[in-house]
């Protein structure tokens, strides 16, 4: 299947859509490869740089959306979450196709965009690649056996994301399940696994879309191990706890303002950073709740290089969410709406579809040496009705209350995961 090997972020995506008939075949979930001719576009700056913006803000709308409800650990991937509804994109229509764009943030045609996220991922990978830092992507999709699919539709998923369709057999749901499962896995380190849970595919599946992504990144100068203390945490709920907390004294990107601070530790070669955001102490949940991708903007592009007296806790969690509520509240309501989806440019035979469920599960893991992350998402979609600056004084920032993290692109600006923490313990 294709495979992209991108740099520093880890993410799995999967759609699965699911039609109301079944058709015979006996082909495995690793059978012949159906694929259109489509050489991958030339995608100029400004479409690049505007995909961009429109998955951090789309990014951070969800991330309110998950994190408002939660006080606990969080790590969304924007990025993941955002690359698979784009391969779901174009093949929408009418009110579906108006709702998923607006929510996505974007005005340019469905194909323009899919192609303009695409080669964004592409150029994030190769500088993954010359950073060093393992990161791999994989843009699958699987079609049941005999299941025709428009040919514009397979141009945009060759053209976009170096993708084909993979033939098998969802006749044998349980079977499809664990192989698309195992495949998520694989591609992920072993870090996301059951991206699909028991009866989540029947004889009525379709399709499939899957983007797996892994990231395994070093910091371009890890933290000193003997370093590491148990230190004091603040919890939200006012109580504390001992965590194991780094320490460094190094030059990062740096800046403050009116009851915040934020810091920018690099991954080798620079390309790539995770971003820690810290409220002032008592402020957490007012602060993320007036979060933007705006904000953020500001914050990276305002930081300048100072001595650190930093302090952050080690931290590995791992999330596991539906996200239906989410995206309905961001506007995309006709696509879970058997009355009124249109995914009519997906299937060569009309027929209707809706989308069922909405998942992802993630993974991160921060000590001395860098990061690991993984991300899965997946869409079940059904058919028919609903079942070098001056020396500066040393900035302190010591993080031992609840933070904000993002992993992104330091060149275009993506966010590729973005986060909170509340309880390093996990």
């Amino acid at each position: 299947m294709p495979r992209k090997q991108i740099a520093a972020i880890a993410t799995a995506s999967l759609a699965a859509l699911t039609a109301c008939s079944s058709s015979g075949g006996t082909s495995s979930a690793s059978g012949s490869l159906v694929r259109a001719d489509a050489a991958r576009p030339i995608v100029g700056r400004a479409d690049a740089g505007a995909a961009s913006a429109a998955v951090n803000s789309f990014g951070v709308d969800v991330f309110h959306s998950v994190a408002d409800q939660d006080e606990g650990d969080v790590v969304i991937s924007p990025a993941s979450l955002a690359t698979v509804l784009t391969m779901l994109l174009p093949g929408a229509k009418g009110q579906t196709a108006d709702q998923m764009a607006k929510a996505l943030h974007t005005t340019m045609p469905a194909d323009q965009f899919a192609n303009a996220l695409g080669s964004l991922d592409s150029a994030t990978v190769q500088r993954g690649l010359a950073d060093k830092a393992d990161l791999q992507q994989f843009d699958t999709v699987w079609a049941q056996k005999g299941y025709g699919i428009q040919q514009p539709y397979l141009r945009t998923l060759a053209s976009a994301f170096d993708a084909g369709v993979h033939e098998t057999d969802f006749t044998n749901p349980e079977n499809a399940r664990q192989t698309i499962n195992k495949t998520v896995a694989d591609q992920t380190n072993g870090l996301i696994k059951e991206l699909f849970g028991p009866g989540s595919m029947s004889a009525d599946t379709r399709l499939v879309l899957t983007d797996a992504l892994y990231l395994k990144a070093t910091w371009a100068t890890p933290f000193e191990k003997y370093r590491t203390s148990d230190k004091t945490f603040h919890l939200a709920d006012g109580t504390t706890a001992n965590v194991s907390t780094m320490g460094s004294g190094q030059d990062f990107a740096y800046a403050q303002g009116n009851g915040w601070q934020y810091a920018e530790l690099p991954y080798q070669q620079d390309h790539l950073a995770m971003g820690i955001v810290l409220p002032a102490a008592g402020t957490f949940d007012k602060f993320r709740t007036a979060l933007t991708a705006d904000q953020i903007t500001a914050m990276t592009s305002s930081a300048t290089s100072v001595p650190v007296d930093l302090e952050l806790p080690k931290f590995t969690f791992d999330t596991s969410r539906q996200l239906n509520g989410a995206l309905q509240s961001l506007g995309m309501k006709s696509l879970f709406d058997p009355s009124s989806a249109d995914l009519s440019a997906i299937p060569a035979k009309p027929g209707p579809l809706w989308v069922g469920a909405v998942v992802q599960k993630a993974h991160v893991a921060v000590d001395e040496d860098g990061t690991t992350a993984a991300a899965a998402s997946g869409v079940t979609v059904i058919a028919g009705a609903a079942p070098g600056q001056p020396q500066q004084q040393a900035a302190e920032m010591h993080v031992d209350r609840p933070f904000l993290f993002l992993i992104r692109d330091t060149v275009t600006g993506q966010i590729l995961f973005l986060g909170q923490v509340s309880d390093p313990r996990g």
